[in-house]
């Protein structure tokens, strides 16, 4: 076994160590996460291609499952009656609709025989690239809006929500931090109005139904995990062929050298006698 000692050599621990770690992200990390991504993408993209062809149903009857953890129900269309709660209107910033930036104007509904929800009314562009455009109040009276069910969104880390322009502004659509926020009692989900609804801004699009790259980029990962390993036995078994090769060529050496002293010695004592 001491011909394969050099595999304990320092430089060969070291690549085992870090082709092990490499292998164990991308079996545990990586690739996860990407098929993750895929799984959630072709879930949405299932959801938004039913709500298209399915009539809108009302608000009431999904909320409750939406409350317990599912999300079968995002994108599903709902109806609702209620009214809004203009004075509590809320804007997320930093958001990008067709490419552009634009605040979303959030308002909680309240739902007649329901709870009250947020709405997002649509979108606005901003003013001089940051600031606060002039905003169409929400209806006060009593309407019938017909929006999709959307999932909340999570809390953005290390941003502060603030007040700027006479409007509080968040930067995620977390109905949590904004029930603390306005003093209101939200459900987790929010909804997103269609086009031509009382209180609606600019339209938000629906996301377009591609799953994308991630479904490639998790089975890339798992072959990188799998030909890293691999990898590392072609260079030991190279290693190991170089290290035959060599000694062999010594060996061969050794005996040439050998058998020509051996002539000379048999050459000289040969011309003495």
């Amino acid at each position: 076994m001491r011909r394969f000692a050099f595999l304990l050599r320092p430089q060969w621990l070291a690549l085992y160590v870090v082709v092990i770690a490499f292998a164990y992200l991308c079996f545990t990390v990586l690739a996860p996460w990407q098929l993750g991504k895929n799984t959630k993408t072709s879930r949405e993209n299932a959801q938004i291609a039913q709500s298209l062809n399915a009539a809108p149903v009302a608000l009431t009857t999904v909320l409750p499952h939406q409350d317990s953890g599912a999300h079968d129900d995002q994108w599903k269309q709902v109806t609702a009656t209620g009214r809004y709660l203009p004075d509590k209107q809320v804007l997320a910033r930093l958001r990008t609709v067709e490419g552009e930036p634009a605040f979303e104007v959030l308002v909680p509904f309240v739902a007649d025989g329901g709870p009250t929800v947020l709405v997002n009314r649509g979108f606005v562009r901003p003013v001089g690239g940051s600031q606060v455009p002039a905003i169409d109040p929400a209806p006060a009276g009593p309407v019938t809006i017909t929006a999709r069910l959307r999932d909340t969104e999570a809390v953005a880390q290390g941003k502060t929500p603030f007040e700027a322009d006479g409007a509080l502004q968040v930067y995620s659509i977390n109905t949590g931090q904004i029930s603390e926020l306005v003093g209101v009692p939200l459900t987790s989900s929010y909804l997103q109005l269609t086009e031509n609804q009382p209180g609606g801004l600019g339209v938000i699009p629906l996301p377009h139904l591609d799953a994308g790259p991630f479904l490639s980029y998790g089975i890339q990962w798992i072959a990188f995990g799998v030909i890293a390993p691999l990898g590392v036995g072609y260079f030991v078994y190279s290693e190991i062929k170089v290290r035959r090769r060599e000694k062999e060529l010594a060996r061969g050496a050794d005996d040439t050298t050998e058998r020509t002293s051996e002539e000379k010695l048999a050459d000289r004592y040969g011309r003495r006698h």
